[in-house]
């Protein structure tokens, strides 16, 4: 087992270890493709790799497709992976997704209050917290230049038709877990929602070499 590996939680590690690519579909698969492309082209020219999520309000697709992404990348040992997320529009975090990523076995606390709170998000005992809180794409907080603006959404896809600083433009789009909210499937949706974003990015960078 390597050292990022260890050092994961084990819940996480566990999930990592279930995950099974083969139930994405071929055309899904070619969805995927233009992001392990442009994964696969900055490691070749040793370049940081930079992905903002982005959906309309980077309050729930956006953050998990972030921060799933991060941890695959550190449980492939993929160096210098920097991965952001952002909206249409600022909000917030919406708190099932904070309780689905801690049942899931993240360690996740709040570091600041507010109508848009912010969290700490780690996945591993010695790993670099993920700051999660809801803010614009264009955000100095995420990258100006040379990214991959990863749509998570298709409202944002066809709100944003240019998003300045992106090396590339990436449409990859999920159903939105809120079409459980208020209801007795919620729990169930928001985690099958989670799993489908790690599995899709489980297989994106299992497709990339070092």
């Amino acid at each position: 087992m390597s050292k990022n590996r260890a050092n994961m939680f084990p819940e996480i590690q566990d999930i990592i270890n279930q995950l099974n690519p083969e139930v994405i579909s071929n055309d899904r698969k070619e969805t995927l493709q233009p992001l392990v492309e442009f994964i696969q082209t900055k490691i070749d020219k040793i370049e940081a790799i930079q992905i903002n999520f982005i959906c309309t309000h980077n309050s729930r697709r956006s953050h998990l497709s972030q921060i799933w992404a991060q941890v695959v990348a550190a449980y492939y040992e993929i160096p210098n992976v920097y991965c952001y997320s952002g909206g249409t529009e600022e909000t917030a975090l919406f708190p099932k997704v904070v309780e689905t990523l801690s049942s899931q076995g993240f360690n996740i606390f709040k570091i600041a209050e507010g109508n848009n709170p912010i969290y700490a998000i780690k996945y591993g005992v010695n790993a670099m917290p993920i700051i999660g809180f809801s803010k614009k794409y264009d955000s100095p907080f995420n990258p100006s230049s040379e990214f991959a603006a990863v749509m998570t959404c298709s409202q944002a896809d066809d709100g944003c038709p240019f998003i300045p600083g992106a090396k590339k433009r990436i449409p990859i789009t999920f159903e939105d877990p809120k079409v459980s909210d208020n209801t007795p499937e919620q729990a169930r949706v928001y985690a099958e929602r989670s799993l489908q974003i790690a599995t899709e990015m489980f297989y994106v960078f299992s497709k990339v070499s070092k």
